[in-house]
C-alpha cells in the first residue's frame, strides 16, 4: 500500500483481532494527557478517529473492557479477549459512533502521523514536538482544525445521530 491509498489494516499482538479501516480517518490525535500516559504506560497515545461503521472486524471480535476517564464519563476500551492488547476506543463525547483507532496496532502505523498534539501542557518534558505539527496546550476547537472533508464527515454523523434521536412519526 502507498501512503495515498486509504485503507489501512491492523490487528493484536497475537493476530486473533484484525481490522481494516476502510477510509483515511476523520483526524489524528497524539495525546499527551496524564490519563492517556497512564492507559498506554507511555508517554503519549496516538488515536486515528474514524467513523465506526467504516472499521470492519475482519478476524476475532474484541472485548469491551470499561474504563474511568478524566472526564468522569468514562471510556470504552476494545480489547482482544487473548492478549488483551486495546485497539480502538470509544469516548463519551463522540459515542459509538465514532473509534478511537489506537495507531501502533495498525500494521503500518507510520502512515498516519498525528495531526495534532494535545494535553501538551503535561506532556513528559522530554518528548521534542515536531515542528510544522499543530500543538496546543489542552484541547481545541474541531472547526479550526479539522480539513474541510472530516468537518463534512462529522456533520453527516451528528445529523445522523439527531434523525436516529427523533420519535417517529
Amino acid at each position: 500500500m502507498t501512503a495515498d491509498t486509504p485503507l489501512h489494516e491492523g490487528g493484536c499482538t497475537c493476530r486473533f483481532v484484525r481490522y481494516r479501516l476502510t477510509s483515511r480517518p476523520l483526524f489524528v490525535h497524539c495525546c499527551h494527557c496524564r490519563w492517556c500516559q497512564r492507559e498506554t504506560g507511555s508517554a503519549f497515545a496516538l488515536n486515528a478517529m474514524i467513523e465506526a461503521d467504516r472499521v470492519l472486524v475482519l478476524e476475532g471480535e474484541p472485548e469491551l473492557v470499561p474504563t474511568p476517564s478524566l472526564s468522569g464519563k468514562g471510556q470504552k476500551i476494545w480489547r482482544c479477549p487473548r492478549c488483551r492488547v486495546a485497539v480502538w476506543s470509544n469516548y463519551a463525547g463522540a459515542g459509538d459512533a465514532v473509534r478511537f483507532v489506537r495507531v501502533g496496532t495498525l500494521d503500518e502505523p507510520d502512515r498516519l502521523p498525528p495531526d495534532i498534539h494535545i494535553f501538551t501542557n503535561s506532556k513528559q518534558p522530554w518528548v521534542v514536538l515536531p515542528r510544522g505539527v499543530p500543538a496546543v496546550p489542552e484541547y481545541y476547537r474541531t472547526g479550526e482544525m479539522w480539513p474541510k472533508e472530516s468537518l463534512e464527515r462529522r456533520a453527516a454523523l451528528v445529523a445522523r445521530a439527531q434523525q436516529q434521536r427523533q420519535p417517529p412519526g
